[in-house]
């Protein structure tokens, strides 16, 4: 199926690693020119030569190295964005961060780092692009939460900004539909990819995690980055044009909320 995005240029925020750069393969795949921004330049640039390797000699990626936790950091992924592919069709918020423990145990510093490197990447990116889809009348913004941003599990500073996200989601939907500006959510179950934070627990605790799969994962694996890259493809094309506002759960069932 063509997803009509050929030639759409689409910006992702940790873009060098898991569901970021899962992402990206999948809008490279359809065509998209891929803007790709994360801290580490060294991963970065394999990302994008994996893209282009990937998916031929025509793609067109651009690296861009930046701390969106930032505004310096949002203001150079997005300029560089419209300088570079000449705007913005589709941009993918995709870092989140979360540590901390109980109330008692989790410090100030625990709690603004959650949302100074997961909620606000989110708001000030849109904040920047939504010009840019206006002058092209129309876009689509995705927005990575979880399904703990709906459901108790996880940590609890990485709850509270997931949750956040998706009530961010759905008042945004509601503003730039005027626009032409579609806005939907994404929220992830338990993905396991080399270096992440599942796969960083399997090799300390191989028995709790199986253990996690038979109690908590019916189909009785994890998700792979590219299961949920394949369903933001899809959201940010034309054939999920009458899909805003709502947050779509990506989990093999795993979550329990109806």
């Amino acid at each position: 199926m063509d997803l009509g995005l050929s030639g759409k240029v689409a910006v992702v925020t940790g873009g060098s690693r898991g569901l970021g750069l899962a992402a990206a393969h999948a809008l490279a795949a359809e065509g998209c020119r891929v803007v790709i921004g994360a801290r580490g330049l060294a991963q970065l640039t394999e990302a994008a030569d994996q893209i282009r390797a990937r998916h031929g000699r025509g793609t067109k990626v651009l690296a861009v190295t930046c701390d969106v936790s930032t505004t310096e950091g949002v203001d150079h992924l997005i300029e560089s964005a419209v300088v570079e592919c000449g705007g913005v069709d589709v941009l993918v918020n995709n870092v989140g961060v979360g540590r901390g423990s109980t109330l008692e145990r989790t410090s100030d510093a625990e709690w603004r780092e959650a949302f100074d490197h997961t909620l606000f990447p989110a708001i000030r990116c849109s904040q920047l692009a939504l010009p840019h889809m206006r002058q092209r009348g129309g876009g689509v913004i995705v927005i990575i939460s979880s399904i703990y941003g709906r459901e108790a599990g996880g940590r609890m500073t990485y709850n509270v900004v997931k949750a956040a996200e998706i009530s961010l989601t759905k008042s945004l939907a509601q503003q730039l539909a005027p626009d032409g500006i579609r806005v939907v959510g994404v929220a992830p179950g338990s993905i396991l990819f080399e270096g992440g934070s599942w796969w960083k627990r399997q090799q300390e605790d191989p028995k709790g995690i199986a253990d996690f799969i038979a109690r908590e994962l019916p189909f009785g694996r994890f998700g792979t980055p590219e299961e949920v890259g394949n369903v933001v493809a899809f959201l940010s094309s034309p054939r999920a044009s009458w899909i805003s506002g709502t947050t779509v759960v990506v989990d093999g069932c795993q979550s329990r909320m109806f």
